[in-house]
């Protein structure tokens, strides 16, 4: 039959019907393409402002204050070794710290997202406590770096093997693990699965590692009261068209092609990060050096301020198995 006869041959409710399934999809539609727009924009993806997302404590919380002053102790007390670095990658203006300790290997501290380098101080302690150099960064779009957009560590990736590039090069470093918190986790990972992943790059401490953000960022929202349905997925179309990159790929997407050392912390009481899914993605993981750590109670991001002497004594534990002992330090770590 035509398909304009077999049109105007349906019954006046059908058309009725879809009148109004139409109309009330664009109602809803606009406001929560709206809405989408207006948490990615505010919580996710975009700084606004320079002074947003800076070096500064993100938080007022006590324990948040608590770590940070604490990380903040021992950089003053390194300070004198501090070298302060740059680079352009992307045409951003990109800002990093190293403190050369005279160490074999080198920790490189990916912070999660709205921290800059500071942050990264607190769990850089465990490592210089056994002799390794202490990498901390900048993220574009965090603290004096430049940029507008965070990515969820899919453009930043690219910045930490240039970065591993320009220790090698400038300080002749041949050995640095990377330690990533939350989307830090994943964006160390996707450089160590990178094909550009330099030789230098050896491993990862995943705290609070996600198998993809859509997932991390829905529990938050859950957590929050705030609404998901459809909703997330205006988010993502925000996140998609700004930074090109979809929320629903992830950590799970590549761990199976990882084959380096791998250490993942991770809280059986984090919200954002479920323990069934962290456990998924390390059953996933194809290295034959890896192992996970349970911390019972433990929240997202929060698992050395919670239990010191678990996070750091298994970070001992996991640098020794993996590197070379006679030259890391002797000495307890603090």
């Amino acid at each position: 039959m035509n398909l304009t006869l077999y049109m105007a041959s349906l019954p006046e409710w059908v058309w009725i019907a879809l009148a109004i399934f139409v109309g009330v999809n664009i109602i809803l539609f606009v406001p929560l393409q709206l809405l989408g727009a207006k948490i990615a924009h505010g919580c996710n993806m975009k700084r606004k402002r320079k002074d947003c997302w800076s070096r500064e404590c993100s938080s007022d919380v006590p324990y948040q204050l608590e770590m940070y002053e604490e990380g903040m102790k021992w950089a003053k007390e390194n300070a004198h070794r501090k070298h302060d670095l740059h680079m352009v990658n992307d045409g951003l203006n990109l800002y990093a710290e190293f403190y050369d300790l005279g160490g074999e290997h080198t920790v490189f501290v990916i912070p999660g997202r709205t921290e800059g380098l500071r942050y990264g101080y607190y769990f850089a302690i465990p490592y210089a406590g056994k002799g390794f150099n202490v990498m901390v960064v900048d993220q574009r779009a965090h603290g004096e770096s430049d940029g507008v957009w965070n990515s969820i560590g899919f453009h930043e990736h690219r910045d930490v093997i240039c970065w591993a590039k320009l220790l090698r090069e400038r300080f002749g470093v041949e050995s640095i693990l990377l330690h990533g918190i939350c989307i830090g986790s994943a964006c160390g990972l996707y450089a160590l699965t990178s094909p550009d992943c330099p030789e230098n790059l050896k491993g990862l401490v995943a705290d609070g590692m996600y198998p993809n953000f859509y997932e991390s960022f829905k529990n938050h929202m859950i957590e929050l009261k705030k609404p998901t349905f459809m909703v997330m997925d205006m988010i993502n179309w925000w996140q998609k068209h700004y930074t090109g990159f979809d929320m629903k790929t992830g950590p799970i997407d590549v761990i199976d092609s990882y084959h380096k050392p791998l250490l993942m912390l991770h809280g059986k009481s984090d919200l954002y990060s479920l323990p069934e899914k962290a456990q998924m993605l390390y059953d996933k993981c194809s290295s034959e050096q890896k192992r996970i750590v349970w911390f019972e109670g433990g929240i997202h991001s929060k698992l050395r301020y919670q239990d010191q002497a678990l996070y750091d004594s298994s970070i001992e534990e996991f640098v020794h198995a993996c590197f070379d002992s006679s030259k890391l330090a002797d000495s307890k770590i603090n």
